[in-house]
């Protein structure tokens, strides 16, 4: 039956999401930039010139936007679902924000269930572990299993429990990234990379520190404008439970910065890509 599955955004992780599990007719999706309608249709569901459109006749809705717009994005949502239909928002935003986004649902008389997406999509796909918490999470984990994903699990009865677990782990993981990125530039300014990765690798072997580097900067450039929107949750998180988000506010200049330069797809090997970091600064000043 087309429209049982909504998806509100199409971007990476919703586009991944349909075309792996083939939703198809089965589906509606609905997205702001007029330039991923082209991709709605090629996936083959259904197009929708609005949310109301989109989750018209959904039971499933899975909000898939920007840290930013999430919230907004809820609201909006709360009171156009059938009492039977489940919200899912998947965003990566603060508890906080998702319980305000929940209040919404109540007023309204609607079902609102917090998603922490715990891994990246790719290539995971619709094996990337989902965290649910609230009180319609078991009915969500049931509806999400039968849409095609495989690696769900309910954190609890409380919005803003999963959001947690994923958040306070960003705040490990992004800024790891972060820290990873200026050290690599002070370590290759002062050309001692080699004895730096090489000391690093002593004292930890499970990746070496030359691939992780890599790795991080390359997460960096790519998604960098989309990390530092949900570390700036993190942040809020941080403040919400009396904790100054020092390094926090930090890894989200630093995200926001490599982001915003473009560098998508980035060179391979850390030298091309310190130049090409390197050269864009410089054209910036």
């Amino acid at each position: 039956m087309r429209g049982t599955i909504a998806l509100i955004g199409f971007g990476e992780a919703g586009s991944t999401f349909a075309n792996a599990a083939g939703w198809a007719a089965r589906a509606a999706a609905y997205d702001t930039a007029a330039a991923r309608h082209a991709a709605i249709e090629q996936s083959a569901l259904k197009p929708c010139g609005s949310a109301r459109e989109a989750v018209a006749h959904a039971s499933l809705i899975l909000s898939l936007v920007t840290a930013d717009q999430a919230l907004g994005v809820a609201r909006q949502c709360a009171p156009l679902l059938s009492p039977d239909a489940l919200f899912c928002d998947m965003n990566s935003v603060a508890p906080g924000t998702k319980r305000e986004a929940a209040r919404a649902f109540a007023e309204a008389g609607t079902r609102y269930v917090d998603v922490a997406v715990m891994a990246p999509v790719n290539p995971a796909r619709m094996a990337v572990p989902l965290a649910l918490s609230g009180p319609d999470a078991d009915r969500a984990e049931e509806l999400l299993r039968k849409a095609g994903f495989t690696n769900t699990y309910v954190v609890g009865d409380a919005i803003g429990r999963a959001s947690a677990i994923k958040l306070v782990r960003s705040v490990m993981v992004k800024g790891m990234e972060a820290l990873t990125a200026e050290m690599m530039m002070a370590a290759h300014a002062e050309d001692v990379a080699d004895a730096v990765l090489a000391s690093l690798d002593a004292s930890e072997k499970t990746m070496g520190w030359a691939e992780r580097a890599d790795y991080n900067l390359d997460r960096m450039l790519v998604h960098g404008r989309r990390r530092a929107a949900e570390m700036t949750e993190a942040a809020r998180m941080l403040r919400d439970l009396g904790i100054a988000p020092l390094m926090t506010e930090g890894t989200v200049r630093r995200q926001q910065a490599l982001g915003d330069l473009g560098i998508n797809p980035p060179p391979t090997g850390f030298p091309a890509k310190l130049a090409a970091i390197n050269a864009s600064f410089t054209e910036e000043s």
